[in-house]
């Protein structure tokens, strides 16, 4: 299959795709799915790098009953908004579960070439990294979901005939809260969505599926590794992938309360965790002049111009929204609690750029170091790579790509898997 659908330019359509992909190719290096909000310190000064989102949100909701079991398709749509014309893709809604079994339903896009066999497709369960915490802020409900997601070597996953599941979590596109940074909501509607997609009449998927996350998503895919063999085992993860993955909260959390930039990502994390976690008092955290400002940007979408409106309502650039410390109290045990520490038995694989100011490499070493020191776990394959940061190791160029489809080709055909360990 040719990676473009028109690769002549006397070709109906030409121009269009080329302008799509251009977009798609734009938004990737901006890495939405990230930090997208650049300081230059010596000016003092906030850059927005996105020209902001159209997205409307994504609430249209079955009429049918709702299904009782998580992981149960509710419903599937035809879906070609910023789809690209090789690609045939599905919306679907599906049930899940929150902490404690609390039932919830979430959306997802389904994608796989229009070309390739009917045949049973692997599977890459794909979860994305922050986009926001608010309804709005889904990737199917954006006018480029594939850019918005951030869905790495996406052409090249669907030119090897995988099929890609990527979930939008609880909260985003359907009613939340949305479980930002929350283990077990995040791997649950990545699991629930692989198991929603094997009942599309339309599509035949075979019993292998490899889980790839990228930042937010890459905590997520670590939990779905940790959640699969008891809560989900007919979504048959083989093995798991996490780029730059959110891992250690609490060494986030420290980073962050410094970083320039960094109150987005903490507004975001304070207020989830607040309407997640009833001993999380929002007030008790939050400093009392920035409350209002705080809750304002958790409001908005990290690609909307909104944010950069709301942050120059609240504090100074280096400056920590939070009136006491974070990891003391309710918040520090919550943070603590969603730390991926239980075994992965399946392969892993750890990519982490050695330039990431957000994920820092040395908190990520730890991180792997005490996985690699559990005899419960598999195999570990941890890759550096320097010169990347959190975002622009899943952009075109990066030497992370052709690694991590080498790894993912390798768990399909089981072969025996590398440990860095």
């Amino acid at each position: 299959m040719s990676r473009n659908p028109y690769p002549n330019p006397n070709d109906p359509g030409y121009e269009e795709e080329q302008a799509a992909e251009a977009s798609r190719q734009r938004r990737l290096r901006i890495g939405v799915g990230a930090l997208v909000l650049v300081v230059i310190a010596a000016l003092g000064a906030w850059f927005v790098v996105d020209g902001g989102s159209n997205n409307t949100g994504n609430t249209k909701h079955a009429a049918a009953p709702v299904p009782k079991e998580p992981g149960r398709l509710i419903s599937a749509e035809p879906y070609t908004q910023g789809i690209p014309g090789f690609v045939q893709a599905w919306k679907i809604l599906y049930t899940t579960t929150r902490d404690k079994g609390v039932p919830a339903v979430a959306s997802a896009l389904v994608m796989v070439a229009h070309d390739h066999p009917a045949g049973p497709r692997p599977v890459i369960a794909w979860a994305h990294g922050t986009t926001g915490i608010a309804e709005k802020c889904a990737p199917t409900g954006d006018e480029d979901p594939v850019a918005l997601a951030s869905i790495p070597d996406f052409t090249q996953a669907i030119d090897a005939g995988w099929a890609i599941v990527a979930t939008d979590y609880t909260g985003l596109g359907t009613p939340g809260p949305h479980p930002y940074l929350v283990g077990q909501g995040e791997g649950r509607s990545v699991l629930d969505s692989v198991r929603a997609a094997h009942e599309l009449t339309d599509l035949q998927l075979q019993d292998k599926t490899i889980v790839w996350g990228h930042s937010q998503g890459g905590g997520a895919a670590l939990w779905a590794g940790i959640l699969a063999p008891t809560y989900a085992p007919d979504a048959h993860v083989i093995a798991v992938a996490g780029i730059a993955p959110a891992d250690d909260l609490p060494g986030l959390v420290n980073n962050i309360s410094t970083l320039a930039g960094g109150q987005v990502f903490a507004a975001y994390l304070i207020k989830a965790y607040s309407e997640i976690y009833p001993d999380v008092k929002f007030d008790s955290y939050v400093k009392a002049a920035d409350q209002a400002s705080v809750t304002q940007i958790a409001g908005s979408c990290i690609a909307e111009k909104a944010i950069l409106a709301s942050l120059s309502q609240t504090v100074g650039v280096t400056s920590s929204i939070y009136a006491r410390d974070p990891l003391s109290g309710p918040l520090g045990k919550r943070l603590r609690q969603n730390v991926p520490t239980g075994s992965i038995t399946v392969p892993l694989l750890i990519a982490q750029g050695l330039s990431d100011n957000l994920v820092l490499p040395n908190v990520q070493a730890a991180y792997v170091a005490k996985r690699c020191a559990d005899p419960a776990n598999g195999p570990l394959d941890y890759e550096t790579y320097a010169g990347r940061g959190h975002t622009d190791i899943i952009v075109p160029g990066s030497g992370m790509l052709p690694r991590l489809l080498a790894w993912t080709v390798a768990r399909f055909a089981g072969t025996t898997a590398p440990s860095t360990c």
